[in-house]
């Protein structure tokens, strides 16, 4: 018999929550449902009003990982769902928005990551972030990725944005920050047009093009995640790695002081302590007065 939790109200299906989800380390699905409805209080807000896409590791990362973008089958009537745009070919779809802690819970019982657009469902045609995902090329490492994030910041801070830093959960990382009164069209050309000068900034240590032969010992400034259809790792997701990385905020003097990847590796029992340390680095994120208009001219 499937175990029920009741969960602000709402009564939550959980199953299998015996299940070694990351062998390397012995975390079980219950772990991470434990970790989701632990960390609410700092994911819920980045997830609100905003359509996710689940990327589902139901057996594990060493098992199916899939993407799940439509209302998945059997989900409560409860959770609210959203039309969201898609192309003009495929029709509109509609997708989960994770707007309170059963629907969370819920969503965790699924094992997934969660990933977000750079928009919010009521108004799809402009974006409220702009997001760099930086991707290291072998050799380099996230260290490499901490040298790109520091020049970006600078670059960006001069036209009036404050950027924010998150690790990836994998190798790279994620600088986020909150824009206003732009599409996601004229969004995605100026992340270029930052990668593009990023590039010949630092030339042996970027590219902005995503022709795999040109990255090995550089770091790939991804630009792209800005187009409205795309999805970035929403701040505190599990990642379907090989331990349970998180996608954690991280401080400025945390990215000037990287000098090995590991420094910047947080896996799940780490976030509470530093949610107590920092509270959530990401917050001003959710602040709309603090959203700024991209440049006229670039």
């Amino acid at each position: 018999m499937t175990p029920i939790t009741e969960v602000a109200g709402r009564r939550v299906p959980l199953t299998n929550l015996e299940k070694v989800l990351y062998p390397a380390t012995g975390f079980t699905k219950a772990e991470l449902v434990h970790y989701y409805a632990t960390t609410a209080d700092a994911l819920l807000p980045h997830l609100r009003d905003r359509a996710v896409s689940f990327l589902r590791y139901p057996d594990g990362p060493e098992g199916q990982v899939f993407f799940t973008k439509n209302v998945p089958p059997g989900t409560p009537e409860w959770v609210t769902t959203a039309e969201v745009p898609r192309s003009s070919a495929e029709g509109p779809a509609r997708m989960v928005v994770v707007q309170d802690l059963p629907s969370l819970v819920w969503a965790a019982n699924l094992v997934t990551e969660f990933h977000t657009h750079q928009w919010l469902v009521g108004s799809p045609d402009e974006a409220d972030r702009l997001v760099f995902d930086l991707d290291p090329g072998a050799p380099a490492t996230l260290v490499q990725c901490c040298e790109v994030a520091l020049w970006l910041r600078e670059r960006l801070a001069a036209d009036g944005i404050e950027a924010y830093p998150k690790t990836a959960g994998s190798k790279g990382l994620h600088l986020l920050a909150a824009v206003s009164g732009a599409s996601p069209e004229r969004t995605s050309e100026y992340a270029k047009a930052l990668a593009v000068a990023a590039e010949r900034a630092l030339p042996r240590l970027v590219v902005h093009r995503m022709t795999r032969s040109l990255r090995p010992g550089k770091v790939f400034v991804d630009w792209s995640q800005n187009a409205a259809r795309k999805t970035t790792a929403t701040p505190y997701t599990l990642r379907a790695r090989r331990t349970p990385l998180v996608s954690a905020p991280v401080t400025w003097d945390e990215v000037a002081d990287c000098r090995s990847p590991g420094r910047l590796e947080f896996r799940a029992e780490d976030i509470a302590p530093r949610l107590r340390e920092h509270g959530d680095l990401m917050a001003p994120l959710l602040d709309r007065h603090r959203a700024a208009p991209l440049p006229e001219a670039i």
